[in-house]
């Protein structure tokens, strides 16, 4: 249909990127996942997506296999591979999922994080207030994704590194789609940023796990991948 076949094109890579081409394949196309320019049910040809990357059909195989894998895409009989469909219930599972393993990555962090890691995420938080202080939304952002792929790092751990990184698309997903963030809630992500960054100081596992799982939560309630948690009952 003339609907399906109208989209924006992608912008080829650039020659100069230092990742393989099968990652930044995977990279791009997974942004344009979740940034609506491939919706939910969109075909997507290989021979199409490799002429307007400007590469073969190989790295567009391989991102496209690694999309699978994450679920961003499905292959259906006559069909071929389509942008899968991400509700809202598979959302919140998922950002349940990943606040179970953010804790996790944050206490291997706190046992092994070192004085060099430590600094460069004392200097992401500088970063935080500015950006806190002056709403700037995009600079948190970037931010943001510094800090959690330190924390990763810091594990060591391949697995969960490259467990992460895959549920990171659907954070980025539910952010897209979110209505309830706003610039009221900056400074409350700050101090929880804030209190990471002193459990891992301490080298507190326990600590730097229950804190990191309750921002994950609380994020993903304000931008409305979970509903609030219920309020306890009174005792009369």
């Amino acid at each position: 249909m003339a609907a399906e076949t109208a989209r924006q094109r992608l912008a080829p890579l650039a020659e100069e990127d230092t990742l393989s081409l099968g990652e930044r394949a995977y990279r791009r196309l997974r942004e344009s996942i979740v940034q609506g320019m491939l919706p939910a049910g969109r075909k997507i040809s290989e021979r199409s997506i490799a002429t307007e990357l400007g590469i073969s059909a190989q790295p567009v195989r391989e991102a496209l296999r690694r999309l699978e894998q994450d679920g961003m895409v499905v292959t259906l009989p006559r069909r071929g591979t389509v942008v899968a469909e991400v509700g809202p219930a598979q959302l919140g599972e998922l950002g349940r999922i990943r606040a179970a393993l953010e804790g996790v990555a944050c206490a291997l962090a706190a046992e092994r994080i070192d004085a060099g890691s430590l600094g460069a995420l004392a200097a992401i938080l500088k970063r935080m207030t500015a950006g806190t202080e002056a709403g700037d939304t995009e600079a948190l952002d970037e931010a943001n994704e510094e800090f959690h792929a330190l924390i990763h790092r810091a594990t060591g751990n391949l697995f969960l590194i490259r467990s992460l990184g895959s549920l990171r698309a659907y954070d980025h997903l539910g952010r897209h789609r979110a209505i309830g963030s706003t610039p009221r809630d900056l400074p409350k992500a700050l101090a929880e940023h804030k209190g990471i960054v002193a459990a891992l100081r301490r080298h507190d596992p326990a600590l730097a796990e229950a804190r990191m799982r309750h921002h994950i939560l609380r994020s993903l309630v304000t931008n409305g991948v979970l509903p609030p948690p219920p309020r306890p009952m009174r005792r009369p």
